[in-house]
């Protein structure tokens, strides 16, 4: 079946959840100007969607394989655009909270449900996983420029309104344009592929822990990039759009880290850059702790480099070693892990934001965290080692 438009609209609907999730860390800032409240005082209102990003993956998984992907990839563009819609309109605190949560619940379809469709041919895989990283990235980096410019000439309430139009319009264009590519047939009776229960144990205990530090490092950044150049490149600019055109400029520079990620994945091997993703992001993120002005802007750069490259290197893992028929369950494991463990990112920015260090104190815990994803990655096993394994199996079966 010709199905030319499923992963372009599978990368559109990256860019849209990643987006959806990052209007209110750049809207927050205009909002606290309007109410005259704190920024420490606001950002937890983000929290719950947070949590709802992570824990509402696993059920999103489960439907999927169970109903249809297809349909399930309907629901997410029509209820992540009613829920930023609505939102646009609250009028306090529990209800921009609240509205907030529904937006985390309906984002949390996209990963393991779109995903796990893009990963269904293993061919080209990780080019495949890296451009669909580009336009993930390219959702944060439109977040940050789109939200700007909305609060700047119409206000926050727009920032909400306008991409919940955009996402259901997406939505439409989907049921019209892809066709629906069926049930997901079943045809392994484990869920390792060439790897035994143990071999695969290990693979996934490395990959949660790499999970679950990569995503509060990659949570933590995003949502107080906007903060952190506000306060920090003061010099260069000194309004929301401002900012968020310097964010934007930061997010789709490091978005190409994905696709270089993505062409190295199909060639070596995953343990080498999991490794070297983690000595890129230790020291960056060190440097970014106390930097201001043009040496910040630079450095931030760095880091977000290392940062998104990551990224693809989990959702590769799942691709080669999970059967095709459990892929949409397992990545909703992964990203309940991710995005679950993130939403501490939150309660954890706001908390440092207060302390004399501010932002530095971020930035160093999560140098930390960046040190544990590079320790877990030299236990991932390496090429030779898989071989040496599944020529084992081979032997044992025949």
């Amino acid at each position: 079946m010709n199905n030319r438009w499923l992963v372009p609209f599978l990368n559109l609907g990256h860019l849209l959840d990643h987006l959806a999730m990052l209007v209110f860390p750049t809207a927050v800032v205009a909002i606290g100007r309007e109410w005259g409240r704190p920024y420490a005082e606001l950002l937890p209102l983000a929290l719950g969607s947070f949590i709802a990003f992570g824990v509402f993956a696993i059920p999103a998984g489960w439907l999927a394989d169970h109903w249809s992907r297809y349909k399930v990839m309907a629901l997410f563009y029509f209820g992540i655009g009613a829920s930023l819609f609505v939102t646009g309109f609250a009028q306090s605190d529990w209800q921009i909270a609240a509205g907030l949560i529904v937006v985390g619940a309906f984002a949390a379809i996209y990963h393991p449900v779109g995903i796990a469709m893009l990963v269904a041919s293993p061919e080209k895989m990780g080019k495949l996983l890296g451009w669909n990283g580009l336009w993930g990235n390219l959702g944060l980096a439109s977040a940050a420029l789109l939200t700007g410019a909305l609060v700047d000439s119409f206000g926050w309430r727009a920032a909400f309104c306008v991409p919940g139009i955009l996402c259901i319009f997406a939505g439409i264009s989907f049921l019209i344009l892809v066709k629906d590519p069926g049930k997901v047939k079943k045809t392994s009776k484990s869920m390792g592929l060439h790897v035994d229960a143990r071999m695969m144990s290990r693979i996934m205990a490395i990959m949660l822990i790499a999970t679950a530090c990569g995503g509060i490092i990659f949570n933590s950044t995003t949502i107080s990039m906007p903060k952190v150049f506000d306060e920090r490149l003061s010099e260069l600019t000194q309004t929301s759009f401002g900012i968020g055109a310097l964010v934007a400029v930061v997010y789709t520079m490091a978005a190409f880290a994905q696709v270089l990620m993505g062409a190295l994945i199909d060639r070596m091997e995953l343990r080498r850059l999991m490794i070297g993703v983690g000595l890129l992001q230790i020291p960056m993120l060190w440097l970014a702790a106390n930097l201001q002005g043009w040496a910040m802007l630079g450095v931030a750069l760095l880091m977000m480099l290392a940062v998104f490259g990551q990224i693809p290197l989990n959702d590769a893992i799942v691709g080669r070693y999970v059967a095709d028929e459990y892929r949409a369950r397992v990545l909703g494991v992964r990203y309940v892990v991710s995005l679950g463990v993130a939403a501490v990112a939150v309660p954890m920015i706001a908390t440092l934001h207060r302390t004399q260090g501010g932002f530095a104190n971020v930035f160093l815990v999560l140098a930390v965290l960046a040190g544990g994803v590079m320790l877990a990655s030299f236990f991932f096993p390496s090429r030779s080692e898989l071989t040496a394994h599944r020529e084992k199996l081979a032997a044992q079966a025949g």
